[in-house]
């Protein structure tokens, strides 16, 4: 460590005002409040919650907000170059202790302490592991399940052109994967390109090129022939089948903006059979319903319930209570959307136990799918943000199931 190693504090590290400490005997868990400091140790380098306060991601580090206006951002020899110039903390200092001896828990309950401290909220991101040294350190540590959820659901204008600018990359990502499916030959059932089976694996390794090259990437995208596409979230693999549909989900993040979009296209090679016409024409019917139920103060329930009811009307069904339809046909088996942001699935939710209001600023997919197993699915998904007197949708490419449609 550099500087003050015999308090294991950072050189830039100089205490504050001190601050009457919290009653003796909370150092279990804690009810979390507002005043308490906020205490972040990052799980990964794709913790949202540490990049929503710091503007930085990194694998490991340490984040303390004292109180508003006072606050730093605790980084190793490794990355305290890139953090002054990538952080919005103003107070970014240096530790080679915590990094080189995983004790960045201990290190946070002595800056702490420093200030007069013995309290603290963490997010619920937090390891297992951090939140058990805060606590051995003596620190009365609480779980703060409601951490940044209203600030990071209600998106800025610099948040919502981030997501959008996904959008576009994922919007590029589809046309390139519908492109190689369009110029595919049909030989007996599969598709086949360049010589040899087209594949999950290498419409991925197109998509993954075309995202790189804007600045994004998206390693758990589903392209997903059929039967298989039944299984809403399998990834896809192997060769492509003709004449029926390719799901292609593709959800990227920037990789300097680290916020998603979200997308989903179901296409169809060759001859389209009357089944998966009918499957894709509910779909985007439940689909433009939905978006036309979206605006704030209406509850995300409401939203799903009104994309079921389409979906029960043309024949098929949910797994909604209420809304199961009949036996033995196609259905939706999950919730209609979710919140986009620094996570691609964040709140607020589009099911049928969600009765909080939509609020203006939200970023919600609404994304209604029918899969029957051992014949395949159907799904459509737009992105797009709440406003007070609606839904402006971030997307614009075609729907439809025809490859030719998107060239």
């Amino acid at each position: 460590m550099d500087g003050k190693e015999r308090t294991g504090l950072p050189t830039a590290w100089g205490g504050g005002p001190r601050r009457r400490r919290g009653p003796e005997g909370t150092r279990g868990g804690a009810t979390p409040t507002k005043s308490q400091p906020i205490v972040l140790i990052p799980a990964g380098a794709t913790d949202a919650d540490f990049i929503y306060a710091t503007g930085f991601a990194v694998e490991t580090g340490l984040y303390i907000r004292f109180a508003k206006d006072d606050d730093v951002l605790v980084v190793s020899p490794l990355e305290i170059d890139r953090a002054r110039a990538q952080s919005k903390v103003a107070n970014v200092v240096e530790d080679r202790e915590a990094y080189a001896h995983k004790s960045w828990a201990r290190l946070a309950a002595k800056m702490l302490r420093e200030k007069g401290m013995d309290e603290a909220r963490v997010s619920p991101r937090l390891p297992a592991a951090h939140l058990e040294d805060l606590r051995a350190e003596g620190i009365a540590t609480a779980v703060d399940r409601e951490l940044f959820l209203a600030e990071r659901r209600h998106k800025s204008a610099a948040e919502a052109e981030a997501i959008q600018a996904s959008q576009r990359a994922a919007e590029a990502a589809v046309v390139e994967v519908v492109r190689q499916l369009a110029a595919a030959d049909i030989k007996d059932g599969m598709l086949w390109s360049d010589g040899g089976a087209l594949t999950s694996e290498r419409l991925y390794a197109r998509a993954q090129l075309v995202l790189g090259e804007m600045g994004f990437t998206c390693p758990e995208m589903i392209i997903a022939g059929s039967p298989e596409s039944a299984l809403p979230h399998f990834r896809g693999e192997g060769p492509i089948r003709a004449s029926a549909p390719v799901i292609i989900d593709i959800f990227p993040v920037g990789r300097s903006s680290h916020y998603h979009g979200d997308l989903t296209r179901t296409v169809v090679v060759g001859d389209i059979p009357e089944e998966f016409q009918r499957m894709h024409a509910a779909t985007l019917q439940a689909l433009d319903a939905g978006v036309e139920s979206i605006r704030a103060g209406v509850p995300g329930k409401d939203v799903h319930l009104a994309v079921c009811q389409v979906l029960v009307d043309r024949g098929y069904g949910t797994t909604s209570v209420g809304y199961e339809g009949p036996e033995g046909v196609a259905k939706m088996n999950h919730s209609t959307g979710h919140g986009v942001g620094l996570d691609v699935h964040e709140e607020p939710s589009l099911r049928q136990t969600s009765h909080e209001p939509l609020r203006e600023g939200d970023v919600v997919t609404v994304e209604p799918g029918l899969y029957k197993l051992g014949l395949g699915g159907v799904r459509i998904e737009d992105t797009g943000i709440v406003t007070a007197n609606g839904f402006h949708n971030f997307t614009t490419i075609t729907r439809s199931l025809n490859p030719k449609d998107y060239l």
